[in-house]
């Protein structure tokens, strides 16, 4: 009934980078963050690139008087990284891994390794006189950008961003409320964001709240961080959006968000921050409306259509980007099994006695051998995995040009 006790749920959302022999000070900033959930008492946590299950078990143990549920979504090599911690009781989980992660080969940024993907706990939140909301919460991490002046990762990215989208669109269709947190790896004004928000009707709890207390301009990754890489961030001496917190409401609640926080530099008495990533902090109002809101899906923007034209460019172009790498990947296995079928014929030729009276290199030509298997082994599979690559976005590039033309502005 309109009217009812509203619902203040405080939301906690950081990436933590707490990689296992890797990350700087690892355990003593895992042992902060602990002590910082347990004293500030967040209704929900969601936290990123915890990729030591351990750190989560011991996380687990801290807060368990906390947060009586709480869940750890395992995928990829490493892990996905994502776990939540509620207040509420968890009802159910799903993980979703996007198609495309990256390339396995870049050892040196290990996004592949991960799985990125997207975790959502089911929950069920009170709200006023025993009447509960269907409540899903998903925590999440895409792609990083590494260098935004030549981002090889966009397209993946925007797949990415587009399976997010549509991940939300179908698992929300039963509920009142839905939120969003974490590492989107995408500054506010950047396509993959305005795709994701326009799609799906979120909306950001920084540009919405009443209140906002922390770094400028609600900026997360921030120069004076210590973890950061400096030389990484001249060009925003500032810092830069890439933590986001989302939410709408789909049926006949309202959600507003009244106060919005990031941590600012180094935890309380200490001379480190939580992570290299400030942490989002927000306070939402929900409650329930006398008639019912509808679903926002956001779709009767104008601008959407040009947004999804956009998208399906830069798509467009990592497709054509992925059909050379396959050309060419293709083309160094063709040649390594020719130079395989030479040596196979000569060694034939040797053992029919064409060759006789005249030395056999056995070493080189071993060598020789192995060198040719090696390539065309590593050129086969990277043929094969860019074939996957060319699909999927081939696949995102029609999905993105069915979605324009169902937009009403594009009828």
């Amino acid at each position: 009934m309109e009217g009812d006790p509203p619902l203040r749920l405080r939301v906690f959302d950081l990436n933590c980078w707490a990689i296992r022999y890797l990350s700087k000070r690892r355990q003593e900033r895992v042992r902060l963050i602990g002590d910082m959930l347990r004293r500030e008492d967040f209704d929900l946590v969601l936290l990123q690139e915890v990729w030591s299950e351990q750190d989560y078990s011991d996380l687990k143990k801290k807060l368990s008087g906390c947060y009586p549920s709480s869940h750890y979504f395992r995928s990829g090599v490493i892990g996905s990284g994502l776990c939540v911690f509620s207040k509420f009781p968890i009802l159910d989980t799903l993980l979703y891994q996007y198609s495309l992660n990256g390339y396995p080969y870049m050892l040196q940024h290990g996004d592949w390794f991960c799985g990125k993907s997207v975790g959502l706990p089911g929950s069920r939140a009170g709200v006023g006189m025993g009447v509960t909301a269907p409540l899903p919460s998903l925590s999440l991490q895409l792609h990083a950008e590494y260098c935004r002046e030549k981002d090889t990762y966009l397209p993946h990215r925007l797949v990415q961003a587009w399976e997010l989208a549509q991940f939300i669109q179908h698992t929300s269709k039963a509920a009142d409320v839905v939120l969003l947190g974490g590492d989107l790896n995408m500054h506010p004004e950047d396509v993959g964001i305005r795709l994701l928000r326009g799609w799906t009707g979120l909306r950001d709890a920084f540009a919405e709240a009443t209140r906002f207390e922390g770094c400028k301009n609600g900026c997360t990754l921030v120069p004076d961080n210590c973890f950061t890489d400096k030389s990484e961030m001249l060009p925003f001496p500032l810092g830069i959006r890439i933590d986001y917190i989302l939410y709408k409401a789909t049926s006949s609640f309202t959600v507003k968000c009244e106060e919005l926080k990031t941590t600012t530099g180094t935890a309380p008495g200490m001379d480190i921050p939580f992570s290299d990533h400030e942490a989002v902090m927000a306070t939402l109002h929900i409650q329930r409306q006398g008639q019912a809101a509808g679903a926002t899906l956001g779709k009767a923007e104008p601008a959407l259509a040009d947004v999804v034209i956009e998208a399906r460019m830069e798509v467009s172009v990592g497709r054509r980007a992925a059909q050379r790498q396959r050309y060419s990947s293709g083309r160094m296995a063709l040649l390594a099994l020719l130079l395989l079928l030479l040596q196979a014929a000569a060694a034939l030729g040797v053992l029919a006695g064409l060759g006789a009276g005249q030395p056999f290199p056995k070493l080189s030509f071993c060598l020789l051998a192995f060198l040719a298997l090696g390539v065309l082994v590593l050129a086969t599979g990277l043929h094969l995995f860019h074939t996957m690559e060319v699909k999927m976005l081939h696949g995102t590039e029609e999905q993105l040009w069915m979605a324009l033309w169902a937009l009403p502005e594009c009828r």
